[in-house]
């Protein structure tokens, strides 16, 4: 079996919604971040394209051939390759996971057969994130998720990530916003010359799609309380549309203790304490 590639989970710290195109997709401005846990794609050579799903989160997942990462094979033109996906993050959470896992087939295929990576088009035909997860590393990203602009050298910090078990339609989540010509994130996006400046310039941002999603799902606003509430946690808020929750640490040891006691608070929530994925 070929070395799997790694398709770690997309964090929205900010997420503001500043228009929306004739064709109904919105307008975004977001600072994005990946980090160490994620789900892992593999392959191994054998007659026909075929997916299987393994891991704790894997349940329940089709392997069909409407996959993202059986679609992202076909589109990179892969025959006889068995692909494993092996899943830690849960699904339809508001970090990326299927499209990072499609991103991260690209990338695999791509270096297994020597073969170059999809155009910008042939990538949001997949999906808007792919272009985001394509090459996983903190960056802005603007119009609908084909726009990225490297930004400064971020502080060191951990993460918590939370997810209270409930979905979140992407759609009704929009569909619900009083407004969708908010302001874009505020200038300049640093430098930061530690933590402190960061997190400065991140309370002043926000994720226009919170209070919506809280109002189709209430057990989010209980997270990011229960996140707050948490010793050591500097910021907690909502990423993407939901229904996950990440809170902030100053180091992974104060995240894994603060995961720990929501875990033992919360059994029935998915919880995991996280490093960034560096450059």
């Amino acid at each position: 079996m070929r070395r799997p590639e790694r398709a770690p989970a997309k964090v929205n710290l900010c997420l503001h919604v500043t228009g929306q195109r004739a064709d109904g997709y919105h307008l975004l401005d977001s600072l994005v971040v990946f980090t160490e846990i994620g789900d892992n794609v593999s392959a191994q050579p054998l007659r026909g394209l075929s997916l299987s799903i393994t891991g704790p989160e894997g349940a329940g997942l089709s392997a069909g051939a409407d996959n993202l990462v059986l679609r992202a094979a076909r589109l990179m033109g892969a025959q006889d390759v068995a692909l494993t996906l092996d899943k830690h993050l849960p699904r339809a959470a508001g970090i990326g996971g299927g499209s990072s896992d499609a991103a991260a087939t690209l990338r695999l295929i791509a270096r297994v057969y020597a073969l170059p990576l999809p155009g910008r088009a042939a990538l949001l035909a997949l999906g808007a994130d792919l272009p985001v997860c394509l090459a996983p590393r903190p960056v802005r990203m603007r119009g609908i998720g084909e726009v990225l602009d490297p930004v400064p050298a971020l502080p060191d910090f951990a993460l918590v990530l939370v997810n209270p078990r409930v979905e979140v339609p992407t759609a009704r989540a929009f569909r619900m916003l009083a407004r969708r010509n908010n302001p874009p994130l505020s200038e300049p996006l640093g430098p930061w010359p530690d933590l402190a400046g960061f997190l400065g310039w991140l309370k002043m941002q926000r994720n226009d799609l919170q209070q919506a999603a809280c109002d189709l799902a209430p057990q989010i606003t209980s997270v990011i309380d229960a996140l707050q509430a948490a010793g050591g946690c500097a910021l907690a808020r909502m990423s993407g549309s939901g229904a996950t929750c990440f809170g902030i640490f100053e180091d992974l040891d104060r995240a894994r203790a603060a995961a720990r006691a929501l875990r033992q608070a919360h059994p029935d929530w998915w919880c995991a304490a996280t490093a960034l994925v560096r450059p």
